[in-house]
């Protein structure tokens, strides 16, 4: 490959060594690489691009070369944070019961219990903001609230990709894309943030979390409670006299329930206990791709 002229060509030099590489280490690859290169062409005024260049390929790495310590460091990284796996089972019983072993799962559950609070943050402040933004854009003030409001969603949507990988175990970007052109008019870069297709695929982001998370919320708390019921109408039995005021029906005629009846309905609900909580890493894997897709920038794949 010839060595790169300019920080253009290093950086599509770079991104194409990590071609098929996930789209979160092409960011952050991306995003350190640039920083490094303009901060030392920044300290060499009096240096043109092409003998910086030049020379930092010596000192930092050919893009080649840091495509693989990214590559090699990403391995690393995730074998660190990976949490260790549940030991396979081969029964249909195992593998049912089985998914409460799994860290995921439970990282899956505080996020669907998590998702109504992070929804109606980001909803309340997303349509607060496009609503002031249109409203004081005729104002000499509407500008640096523009690019407040921007930079605070993209704050937020880096604290989401850790929350994200943290309970759903899905790579995310460390690292926000880098401010391309640093010397542009403050004008100009607020025109690349509106023409930028990652702002609006995080601001939708943003928006679906409100209906997403009542919908987690709701359907995990009902069916965890409904469950949890089932699974104690023993203990109920046990402390409550029902025969005088209730009946129950089977489908093989009404009856006054029992200890059997109690059992069943504890069964039942650890049945459907266990069903929640494969429903819920569904979710949450279901969650990660939808994350994946709309915050993590499609430019540095």
């Amino acid at each position: 490959m010839n060595t790169p002229r300019t920080i253009a060509e290093y950086l599509e030099q770079l991104r194409a060594a990590l071609r098929g590489a996930d789209p979160a280490l092409i960011q952050d690859a991306l995003y350190d690489a640039e920083e490094h290169l303009r901060a030392e062409l920044a300290e060499q005024p009096g240096r043109s691009e092409a003998d910086m260049l030049a020379h930092v390929v010596g000192t930092y790495g050919a893009p080649e070369e840091v495509a693989e310590i990214y590559r090699d460091q990403e391995i690393k990284i995730q074998r660190a944070l990976r949490t260790p796996p549940p030991p396979k089972r081969h029964s249909l019983a195992g593998r049912f019961f089985g998914v409460a072993a799994d860290p995921r799962t439970w990282g899956a559950m505080f996020y669907m219990l998590l998702a109504l609070s992070t929804g109606i943050l980001y909803f309340t402040l997303v349509v607060t903001g496009l609503a002031l933004s249109a409203g004081l854009s005729v104002l000499i003030i509407g500008i640096p609230f523009i690019v407040l409001f921007f930079g605070t969603v993209r704050v937020l949507s880096l604290l989401e990709g850790r929350v994200v990988e943290t309970m759903l175990g899905v790579r995310m970007p460390r690292r926000p894309p880098y401010p391309t052109q640093p010397a542009q008019s403050l004008m100009k870069r607020i025109g690349t943030m509106f023409t930028d297709g990652r702002t609006w695929t995080t601001l939708l982001y943003m928006i679906l979390m409100l209906p997403l998370g009542i919908f987690y919320f709701a359907i995990t708390v009902t069916l965890m409670s409904v469950s949890l019921a089932f699974i104690g109408a023993p203990v109920a039995y046990l402390f409550d006299d029902v025969s005088d005021h209730i009946t129950i029906n089977w489908g093989i005629g009404a009856h006054v329930p029992g200890w059997g009846d109690a059992l069943v309905l504890c069964i039942a609900g650890i049945v459907l206990l266990f069903a929640t909580l494969h429903l819920v890493r569904a979710l949450g894997h279901m969650q990660g791709l939808i994350a994946k897709h709309l915050l993590v920038s499609r430019t540095a794949a």
